[in-house]
């Protein structure tokens, strides 16, 4: 088992970067004892386990790829049935696994666990079926490329796994629980999500927090999903730091120790999220465009560089935009786009201007040295203007791979490598 708390205190006093401690957000599989009858599994995303007088308490499943691994490491701990499950929240990677702990139960002969979730859950579910094209197109789009490093989220046959199922029991704002002699306190507040479950339990004076911590810039901006929530996040961040907590166990990243570290770890997110929410909405009360904002609202890189806060899944120009879609609506302030053109017209006539459509290209190649962002909107016309123009696709490939490799966040890197690897396929020998 990993000294998981060492880990992150050497992270966190001691400043030690990645090549020293190894990395901060693990998927492994592995069981690691927390605590007196606490455990963790690190998993996309991980399992947290309490140990009752009537067997275990689960928070989280993983997905359905992990969710079997996730419960063989429980049963090298512990033979206990798996009395209840809490869902922090319903994405999938924290539900999917769901039926591997049901059919463990089938299998032994215990019963069947209690499943414990928001009452917002049950609609994320029927919102996932509705929607399921979408969400395997954009889950494709932000994790097939780091599925070597176990970023497999979606389940094999639907988005949300069949087998994953809603919660038994429901609640609005607030839950107390006793599994087995363990009191356990349930709090929603909105944040990554308008389902989310943080939990405290007194006996082991610890948090289990969901995603509303993963060791990484908050996922509170994500360009591809529905409204995050920055606002009510650092809200629930504050109430966290100030419970006391002398564990912290979060869903994604390492566990952390110590109640003033705790609070300063927590404070410091909610600093960050606070400072995007009051500098976008002082522009916005100003009258400004969503482009000024986003080119205008930055968090210092002091903060980017504290290893809790690195923006390496989302990033903070995301976040600004979702706290203009929930204050603002999707009008940016541009009159064009309101009623805009087909992005092929525009392309079209740009191309025109510019003498064709490699020279448009090629001139989006010469400026990506010095303004990759310019460059993208360029090439973007290029191969809008003429879709079959092999020597466009040649060069928009070089470009978005280019900014692929310059950017640090998941969400950019997933969504620029897609774009160079589709015109990789159209460039042919170009």
């Amino acid at each position: 088992m990993a000294d998981l708390l060492a880990i992150s205190r050497a992270a966190i006093d001691e400043g030690k970067g990645t090549d020293e401690t190894g990395p901060l957000n693990r998927i492994n599989h592995q069981l690691s004892e927390i605590g007196d009858g606490v455990a963790m599994v690190e998993a996309f995303s991980h399992s947290v386990l309490f140990e009752t007088d009537d067997g275990l308490l689960a928070f989280d499943t993983s997905n359905e790829n992990g969710g079997a691994r996730v419960v063989q490491a429980v049963r090298g701990w512990r033979p206990a049935r798996f009395n209840t499950i809490v869902y922090t929240h319903g994405h999938i990677d924290h539900v999917g696994g769901c039926g591997a702990f049901i059919h463990d139960a089938e299998t032994c002969g215990h019963a069947r666990p209690r499943v414990v979730g928001h009452e917002n859950v049950p609609a994320r579910f029927d919102r996932y079926n509705l929607t399921e094209g979408y969400n395997n197109v954009i889950n494709e789009r932000q994790f097939g490329q780091f599925r070597k490093r176990g970023y497999a989220v979606a389940g094999a046959s639907h988005f949300l796994p069949p087998s994953s199922p809603k919660p038994d029991t429901v609640y609005r704002d607030t839950l107390s629980l006793n599994v087995g002699g363990l009191d356990v306190e349930l709090r929603h507040a909105k944040g990554e999500t308008d389902d989310h479950t943080w939990a405290w339990i007194p006996k082991h004076k610890a948090i289990c927090a969901g995603d509303f911590f993963i060791w990484n810039f908050p996922n509170a901006g994500n360009p591809q999903k529905v409204q995050r929530y920055p606002r009510e996040w650092a809200a629930a961040i504050r109430d966290m730091a100030g419970q006391g907590a002398e564990l912290f166990l979060p869903a994604h990243g390492l566990p952390i120790g110590g109640k003033a570290r705790i609070a300063k770890v927590l404070n410091d997110v909610a600093d960050a999220l606070e400072y995007l929410v009051r500098e976008t909405l002082a522009l916005m009360n100003q009258g400004a465009r969503l482009n000024d904002i986003v080119h205008t609202v930055k968090v210092d890189q002091s903060v980017l560089e504290k290893p809790y806060l690195k923006p390496m899944y989302d990033e903070p120009e995301f976040v600004v935009r979702n706290i203009w879609r929930m204050y603002g609506g999707w009008y940016d302030g541009n009159p064009a786009n309101l009623k805009p053109a087909k992005d092929a017209a525009l392309a079209q006539e740009v191309a025109k201007l510019a003498g064709g459509v490699n020279k448009l290209a090629e001139r989006a190649l010469a400026v990506s040295g010095s303004d990759m962002r310019l460059a993208c909107h360029l090439i973007e016309m290029a191969v809008l203007a003429e879709p079959s123009n092999a020597h466009a696709h040649a060069l928009r490939a070089e470009i978005y791979q280019k900014r692929r490799d310059n950017e640090t966040s998941l969400m950019a890197k997933g969504i620029f490598g897609y774009a160079a690897n589709e015109s990789k396929a159209k460039a042919g020998g170009a």
